[in-house]
């Protein structure tokens, strides 16, 4: 199991269910039908499981800044609400 490098250091195995969530939160945010945002959340974590599959390290923000690209491809008003309402604690 991969581990990613947390914002204040700490590494987590990666969880593709906590990337799918935020995913899924920030289209619901965006007033996309439960459809479409499960539709954008699964190909999207999909796309960055797969991405990671090839990194020997990763860092949470690259996790971020690689989800934001790829949501901005499917719709960009939930790419800003992911961008935008990050956790920032």
């Amino acid at each position: 199991m991969l581990h990613i490098t947390k914002r204040k250091g700490h590494k987590q195995e990666y969880d593709e269910r906590k990337v799918y969530a935020s995913i899924y939160s920030a289209c619901l945010n965006a007033h996309l039908h439960d459809h479409k945002a499960e539709e954008i959340a699964s190909k999207v974590s999909n796309e960055v499981s797969n991405w990671i599959k090839d990194q020997e390290e990763v860092t949470s923000y690259q996790i971020f800044v690689k989800v934001v690209r790829l949501m901005e491809e499917e719709n960009r008003e939930a790419a800003f609400m992911y961008l935008t309402h990050r956790d920032i604690s």
